[in-house]
């Protein structure tokens, strides 16, 4: 009951807080984007609401090593942007589900013919993440989130170049290199959209590469080149680095 009134009273807080104006906020001592982070969902807390847990583990443990933290300049890595939350709200959604499937399909067609599975993206995780885990299963005898970095790093590179070969395992519609591409275009999509979609947490990802966000004019620095932009990203919503 205690940590429930501690939640209740904690939400009520931060709600407060992104209620305020900007100068409020900042004269409290945290910035707009501050108060968003403390707002998102706590990764280890996060409850996915599309994967099964199993499948959860390996969505969280491929975006590790999708985009591992201490990059360039000490760059957010998936996890601390919250990347795997991205995902799983978008593969619950429409984005996920609502998508044409009218056939015929050939899967063999070159990649000019557009798009030829016969999967929802939905299907396209749920496939592909048993797949790569039964592989694991048998080649290592634990599973994908199990292994060690170099290892996972391996086993992710085999998707890529079709190395772990899908048909051998049974599937004939989808490619390895096919889940990977999905895989690798979502976690980037995750660390890099607005943070309103459940990635970028506390617009990180825009802070690390000085990405200004949804500032709405620039009219001024339209005729300054190779200057780094001074100000930090503005979200859809408003929220402020």
């Amino acid at each position: 009951m205690l940590l429930q009134k501690e939640t209740t009273r904690r939400k009520f807080l931060l709600g407060s807080l992104l209620a305020l104006p900007l100068t409020d906020i900042v004269f409290k001592g945290l910035t707009a984007a501050q108060a968003a982070e403390m707002a998102a969902p706590e990764l280890v807390d996060y409850k996915p609401i599309f994967f099964s847990a199993n499948e959860w583990q390996f969505i969280m443990a491929a975006c590790d090593r999708l985009i591992p933290a201490g990059g360039k300049g000490k760059a957010p890595g998936a996890l601390e942007t919250n990347v795997p939350i991205f995902i799983d709200q978008q593969m619950h959604g429409e984005f996920g589900e609502e998508i044409y499937m009218q056939g015929p399909f050939n899967v063999n067609a070159p990649a000019t013919m557009g798009y030829q599975i016969p999967f929802r993206p939905q299907q396209i995780y749920k496939t592909g993440i048993k797949l790569i885990e039964g592989w694991c299963q048998t080649n290592h005898q634990k599973s994908f989130h199990e292994l060690t970095d170099a290892d996972k790093d391996a086993v992710l590179t085999q998707v890529q170049k079709n190395t772990i070969n899908f048909s051998e395992l049974g599937e004939g519609s989808l490619k390895a290199s096919q889940f990977f591409s999905e895989l690798l275009s979502d976690t980037k999509h995750g660390y890099l959209a607005d943070p309103m979609y459940g990635g970028n947490k506390g617009m990180k990802a825009w802070i690390a590469i000085g990405f200004p966000g949804a500032r709405a004019s620039y009219t001024e620095w339209v005729k300054q080149h190779n200057i780094p932009y001074p100000l930090g990203p503005v979200s859809i919503k408003g929220e402020r680095a």
